[in-house]
């Protein structure tokens, strides 16, 4: 598959160009789509032209910064895919292995807040699989 790196570099020159003050508010534990952008070998890629995906907030730095673990609905579970349960109408999955430090300005809308037990579960499972 050809990446189109020059349209996900004129998008992304849009995003920068968000001003902060204009950010909007999202904390721990709410899944937004997310421009991910087009990245490179096994890192995780936003779909379609705004390159986007669904992404859970694991920790909230401060008003325009948090990390971040994409989703998918791939279905294969093992030690760095988690299961979410449904997001957005569809079976989704973690991806623990693909944290990621993320701007606010990439924020599209947020879909939903899990459930704090399973929001516990996942921070837990992101730290061992990442961190242990």
């Amino acid at each position: 598959m050809k990446k189109d790196f020059d349209l996900w570099n004129q998008k992304k020159k849009e995003l920068d160009k968000k001003f902060a003050e204009n950010s909007v508010f999202f904390k721990e534990a709410e899944v937004w789509w997310v421009h991910i952008g087009l990245n490179i070998g096994f890192e995780t890629n936003g779909k379609g032209d705004e390159f986007t995906r669904p992404a859970l907030i694991i920790k909230k730095y401060n008003q325009f910064s948090f990390l971040a673990v994409p989703l998918s609905t791939s279905v294969k579970i093992h030690r760095y895919h988690v299961s979410v349960g449904s997001i957005d109408g569809k079976d989704a999955i973690a991806n623990l292995s693909q944290i990621k430090n993320i701007d606010s300005r990439r924020l599209v809308r947020k879909i939903c807040t899990l459930e704090k037990g399973l929001f516990e579960d996942i921070k837990r499972k992101t730290s061992q699989v990442n961190f242990s």
